[in-house]
């Protein structure tokens, strides 16, 4: 009898644990363009890409988190290779005026999207929560290329820049 409580209290706890930070993301079927790309068996050649990144459209009660994610969105791409224009202090433009601007840049796309959650969940623990849009758009035409919408949230201990963090890198990787 005892061993069966002690088995029904380790279910119960993975279940608990299991299912308290989850992220959901729904994309394009195309990733990302490959800054990097395999020339052949011993070289890898480099793409110059170039990304104007503006500050994303903030949809929550929180301030600055558009600003906010996008600040995190320009180092991981610069991370994965992008050369990234950022306008991530200037206000938020129409897609018109942002593809405008990124001709400008000489940028051969620009990024665009907006911020729907950006909070710690009210309770005991107050988990991060996020929620967050991005498309990538190609300056000539102001053609879409990718897109990627996904939501977080994490543990109590967690930060919601972490989560963010931890949600936009896998949204970059599809």
């Amino acid at each position: 009898m005892r061993l069966v409580y002690i088995i029904g209290l380790i279910g119960s706890a993975l279940l608990t644990f299991s299912g308290c930070s989850q992220s959901h993301i729904a994309s394009t079927y195309k990733s990302l363009p490959k800054v990097y790309v395999d020339h052949n068996a011993t070289h890898i050649k480099k793409n110059i890409i170039k990304v104007s990144l503006f500050r994303l459209n903030n949809y929550t009660d929180t301030p600055r988190a558009g600003m906010r994610a996008a600040n995190i969105i320009e180092g991981l791409l610069i991370s994965k290779g992008y050369k990234v224009k950022s306008h991530i202090d200037d206000k938020v433009p129409s897609l018109k005026k942002a593809r405008k601007i990124a001709k400008k840049d000489k940028s051969k796309y620009f990024m665009y999207g907006g911020v729907s959650e950006w909070r710690y969940k009210t309770g005991i623990d107050g988990e991060p929560a996020v929620s967050i849009q991005l498309t990538l758009y190609k300056t000539k035409k102001t053609k879409k290329v990718w897109s990627a919408t996904g939501s977080d949230s994490d543990w109590g201990n967690a930060s919601i820049g972490e989560t963010a963090q931890d949600l936009l890198e896998e949204m970059l990787e599809y």
